[in-house]
């Protein structure tokens, strides 16, 4: 069963409470690193916010707590943001993240952990020249099996039509076992999480556009069965139905 949140109703304000920050990182470490970023927010009510997952796994910094390692989520959480209060984190390149844990990503998948567990010299501040140094000092040597598994992330997330597990397979030249053991091992979670997962990004974004929804032809286009299938994944996954969603966003204009 899945459960709803009620939606805070400053979600789509919250420009007004909240600054959000990104830094490019090196060069040499573009490919590991999708972005350095920084969050700042002013509550004088507390503030459920809505985090949606994506494949990839953070190191971040939050005010007056110890740095942690955030392993992938496989459905979206809430975290309280009240007061006045800042977060820096570092979000890695999906498939990459192996090279510095030393064991299968799967194994923190769901899960925070102490960043000293996996970074044994991390930085107490969570300043970009600070933390690319220790980055430096662990770059991990070149793994082609990681590699693979990157790629082909970027390959579900910039090619629509790949919609099944199969088609990925076959897309990619690997067994559908193969490619479910690359992912456990590299990504944390399985081939069929990171389409769906990017396919409901894609349902989350037409919603955001001005025009009517005809639900049925939109599940159709995304690989879905039927449009209840769609709203139940959607839900699992953005916490309401997609016609709350698109309702929510358009009432905005």
């Amino acid at each position: 069963m899945v459960v709803l949140n009620k939606r805070d109703t400053r979600e789509l304000d919250w420009p007004r409470h909240q600054r959000h920050q990104f830094f490019r990182a090196s060069e040499d470490l573009a490919q590991y690193v999708v972005t350095y970023w920084h969050a700042s927010w002013r509550y004088t009510n507390p503030y459920r916010q809505l985090i949606v997952p994506l494949p990839q796994v953070n190191l971040s910094y939050r005010c007056g707590t110890v740095p942690e390692v955030h392993g992938v989520s496989r459905g979206h959480t809430f975290k309280e943001l009240a007061g006045n209060g800042c977060a820096f984190g570092v979000t890695f390149r999906p498939g990459c993240f192996r090279r510095f844990l030393g064991a299968s990503v799967r194994s923190i998948t769901d899960r925070s952990v102490p960043a000293a567990e996996v970074f044994a010299d991390v930085p107490d501040q969570p300043e970009i020249p600070l933390i690319e140094a220790m980055l430096h000092r662990l770059l991990p040597a070149p793994d082609p099996s990681a590699d693979l598994a990157a790629a082909i992330v970027d390959t579900i997330a910039t090619e629509p039509g790949i919609q099944r597990v199969d088609l990925l397979a076959r897309h990619v030249d690997l067994g559908v076992r193969q490619l479910e053991r690359l992912f456990a091992e590299h990504v944390g979670v399985g081939p069929k999480w990171v389409i769906r997962r990017y396919r409901l990004q894609e349902a989350a974004d037409r919603m955001g556009e001005a025009m009517p929804i005809d639900w049925a032809t939109l599940a159709d286009t995304l690989g879905y069965a039927d449009q209840p299938h769609l709203t139940r994944d959607f839900t699992r996954m953005f916490s309401e139905p997609p016609t709350a969603y698109a309702a929510r966003y358009h009432a905005k204009r």
